[in-house]
C-alpha cells in the first residue's frame, strides 16, 4: 500500500495506509498507544510543536530511553496510524519504552477520548488561519480537550493565559508543571510572545523553568532555580520557550533520574527542523529556511531575522486560502524582497509593498523562482533566506529534492 501510494505521487500518499488501516481496525491506533511501557506524551499547541517534540525526544533517548515519535507532518490520525505500521511488529508492537506524538490540536481533541497520555504539553494558543482555527476560544477549548486526558503530568506555558485558565479548571489529578520567560526576556520582546492572550505575571525560578536570557542562538534556563546555558537550534526567544517546555515535560517524565547536565547538552544539539531557522548547502549555497504558519509566527521569524538581508525569497501557497488576515503581521523590517512566488505572490506582494518592502519581481511558479533566487550571485549581507507557508515549504522541499 505504501510503495504503491509513492509510486502515485513522489513524496506523497503517507497518510494513505494510515486511513485504509484507521477504516478498517478503528481500535488500531489507541491499542497500539497503550503499548509503551512509560506510557504516552503528547505535545499540542498553535505553535512550537515540531521543535519542542524533537527537542524532548533527543533529551529523553539521551537519558537511555527508547522513543517511538511521529514526522512533524504526520500529527494527525492517519498520519499517526502510517508511523505507527512503519515501527510495528506483524502483532502491532513497537519496539519503544515511550510514545512522544506531535498532535494537530483540532484532529488531536477529535481523538481525545481513544486516548490515555500519562503526560501532556501544551505550548501555546495563538491567533491562527481565519479559515482553519479563526477562534483562539475554540482552540483552547480543542486543548482542553486533550489535556484533561493526561493521567500524571500536564506541562504548561504559564506565558499563556488562556492554557493558565484552561489548567486552572481541570478537575483531573495530572500534577502540573509550568515553564516560561522571565520578566528581561519578555522586556526585550516589544511585540510580546505572539500569544492570543498574554499573562499579567511572571513564572518564579522556584515555581517551574524559567528562560532569563536570550542572544540569537544563546540562551539560559533555571532548572530547580540554578541557570544552565543552552544553544537554540534557530534564532528566538519563541525557540527559547520551546527548549524550556521540553525540559519541563523531560523532568516530569523522567523524575528522579533527569539530569539537567545531560538535557541541556543533549539539547543544544538539536538540530532545526527542516524549515525553522534551518540553514542548508542547497547546490553549493548556503540557504536559511523560515516557515510561517500564523500571524503569529510570521511576525516573530520576521523579527528575528538577521537585519539587512539583500536576498530573500518569500513564497505563499495554497495553504493560505485568505491571505487578508496576514495583514496585520508588520513585515516592514524585511526592507526589500528579492522575489515574491507561490499561488498567492501577487497578494504577498501587495501586502508587502504597502508597508514599504520593495519587492524585486514576481514570480508566481515557485520552481522557476528557486532556480533563479539560487542562480543568483552570494548575498552582501547574511545568506539566502527562503520565506514560505507549508504549502510552499513542501514544494520548496520536493523540488530541491531535500529529504
Amino acid at each position: 500500500m505504501r510503495v504503491a501510494a509513492r509510486l502515485r505521487k513522489r513524496g506523497g500518499g503517507s497518510a494513505v495506509p494510515g486511513l485504509v488501516v484507521n477504516r478498517l481496525a478503528p481500535g488500531f491506533l489507541s491499542s497500539a498507544l497503550d503499548g509503551f511501557a512509560d506510557g504516552l506524551v503528547i505535545v499540542t499547541g498553535s505553535s512550537g510543536k515540531s521543535t519542542t517534540t524533537k527537542m524532548l525526544v533527543a533529551i529523553l533517548e539521551a537519558h537511555g530511553k527508547r522513543v517511538f515519535t511521529n514526522p512533524s507532518t504526520a500529527n494527525i490520525a492517519q498520519g499517526l496510524t502510517s508511523a505507527l505500521l512503519e515501527r510495528a511488529s506483524l502483532g502491532g508492537v513497537v519496539d519503544a519504552d515511550i510514545a512522544v506524538l506531535e498532535m494537530d490540536e483540532g484532529h488531536g481533541a477529535r481523538i481525545a477520548p481513544l486516548l490515555n497520555p500519562r503526560t501532556v504539553l501544551l505550548t501555546n494558543v495563538m491567533t491562527d488561519q481565519i479559515d482553519r482555527f479563526h477562534d483562539s476560544e475554540m482552540v483552547a477549548g480543542m486543548l482542553e480537550t486533550i489535556a484533561a486526558r493526561a493521567s500524571d503530568f500536564l506541562v504548561v506555558n504559564a506565558d499563556d493565559a488562556m492554557l493558565v485558565s484552561l489548567a486552572g479548571g481541570l478537575d483531573g489529578s495530572a500534577v502540573q508543571a509550568r515553564y516560561g520567560v522571565d520578566a528581561s526576556v519578555l522586556a526585550a520582546s516589544p511585540r510580546g510572545l505572539g500569544y492570543a492572550k498574554e499573562s499579567v505575571t511572571r513564572l518564579a525560578p522556584a515555581d517551574g523553568t524559567v528562560v532569563t536570557a536570550v542572544e540569537g542562538r544563546l540562551a539560559t534556563v533555571t532548572l530547580a532555580g540554578e541557570p544552565w546555558p543552552i544553544t537554540l537550534p534557530a534564532r528566538g526567544t519563541h525557540y527559547a520557550v520551546d527548549a524550556a517546555a521540553a525540559l519541563t515535560a523531560a523532568q516530569a517524565v523522567l523524575g528522579s533520574s533527569f539530569d539537567p547536565a545531560v538535557a541541556t547538552t543533549t539539547l543544544s544539539a538539536v538540530a532545526p527542523v527542516f524549515g525553522r531557522g534551518e540553514v542548508v548547502t542547497v547546490r553549493g549555497k548556503s540557504v536559511e529556511f523560515v516557515l510561517v504558519q500564523n500571524p503569529a509566527s510570521f511576525q516573530l521569524n520576521i523579527d528575528s531575522l538577521q537585519a539587512g538581508l539583500d536576498q530573500v525569497l518569500f513564497a505563499m501557497g495554497s495553504d493560505v486560502r485568505d491571505p487578508s488576515y496576514f495583514w496585520p503581521v508588520d513585515a516592514s523590517s524585511l526592507g526589500r524582497v528579492t522575489v515574491a512566488s507561490g499561488s498567492k505572490a501577487t497578494e504577498l506582494a501587495l501586502q508587502l509593498t504597502y508597508q514599504g518592502v520593495v519587492v524585486d519581481a514576481v514570480v508566481p511558479d515557485l520552481g522557476r523562482a528557486l532556480d533563479d533566487f539560487l542562480s543568483l550571485p552570494e548575498p552582501r549581507v547574511g545568506v539566502k533566506t527562503i520565506i514560505f507557508t507549508a504549502d510552499s515549504m513542501r514544494r520548496t522541499r520536493t523540488h530541491l529534492e531535500l529529504t
